[in-house]
């Protein structure tokens, strides 16, 4: 793998996650890698390699993943294509969610069955430890302190660095605070879509990651014809470079991860790094849409 860097999405600045973590803020979400409905493995699997060995060149060093991206086919894409990883780059996978079938996803919160993803991911991804274990969702027939319980030992235990939750709200991360240190949660969240934003708020004042998933609206906000078709015009951009760029302006503790499966996507979302906005086009932004 080449070990020169362009980074281009260094212009969208770093964030430690857990205090003590750097990750450059524009990241990678591998959930578009896996075949249609994120079941089986991709339609090329070299293409799949060369997108995630094109991120790292682009200076992307936050890589979001999860064991039921597949399942399990995303983690063994990461590994085959990045491994051994630069130092700099932070691998963030999620449990949780069970697979039936494309499309399917079924929460599973038993203490056992979250231990026993962790010790797959942990090989599938070919490494000690993790850096950030995220509990995929909550399951609501498992006490919520079991669940974060069990990661907490995992983290004790020296196989998770930083624990993240996925999809709560404001109060479900308060008492999952009482039992172990939460450094990030991730949540739909968009231009078109924020009913997280009290969430947001909470995560800004307390100095938690927001990892927002569907940063794209999976299209809705790229169209040529869409909200955001005459500013990106204005600035020379695309309605999905301009969405980026919104979502980094939003928040500093918003870590967006746009997923593609093509290298040319990539390329053009990493663009978005170097996209300011004044305090006037981010307003008006904010309510176009």
């Amino acid at each position: 793998m080449s070990t020169t860097t362009e980074n281009v999405a260094a212009a969208s600045g770093t964030y430690r996650i857990g205090g003590d973590l750097p990750v450059v803020r524009l990241g990678y979400g591998t959930m578009q890698l896996p075949g249609e409905g994120v079941w089986g493995p991709p339609r090329d699997r070299e293409a799949a390699h060369a997108v995630l060995r094109r991120a790292v060149e682009l200076g992307i060093t936050f890589f979001d993943t999860a064991d039921s991206y597949g399942p399990e086919v995303a983690e063994d894409l990461l590994r085959e294509a990045l491994h051994p990883y630069p130092d700099d780059v932070v691998i963030a996978t999620k449990a949780g969610l069970t697979r039936q079938g494309p499309g399917v996803w079924t929460p599973v919160g038993r203490p056992a069955y979250l231990r026993q993803q962790c010790e797959l991911s942990l090989r599938r991804l070919g490494v000690e430890r993790i850096d950030l274990f995220q509990l995929h969702r909550i399951d609501r027939e498992v006490p919520l302190e079991d669940q974060v319980g069990e990661l907490k030992k995992l983290q004790d235990e020296g196989k998770i660095r930083h624990i993240g939750l996925s999809e709560v709200g404001v109060e479900q991360l308060e008492q999952a605070q009482q039992t172990a240190t939460i450094v990030s949660v991730q949540n739909l969240f968009n231009l078109a879509a924020r009913d997280a934003e009290p969430l947001l708020d909470h995560c800004e004042q307390h100095d938690i990651a927001f990892i927002p998933w569907f940063p794209l609206a999976t299209g809705e906000l790229s169209k040529s014809d869409g909200p955001l078709a005459d500013a990106a015009t204005r600035h020379d951009a695309t309605p999905s470079q301009l969405a980026l760029a919104w979502l980094l302006r939003r928040s500093p503790v918003m870590l967006p991860i746009p997923g593609t499966s093509s290298v040319e996507h990539l390329e053009s979302n990493t663009a978005a790094a170097g996209l300011e906005l004044t305090d006037e086009e981010f307003e008006a932004l904010s309510t176009a849409v």
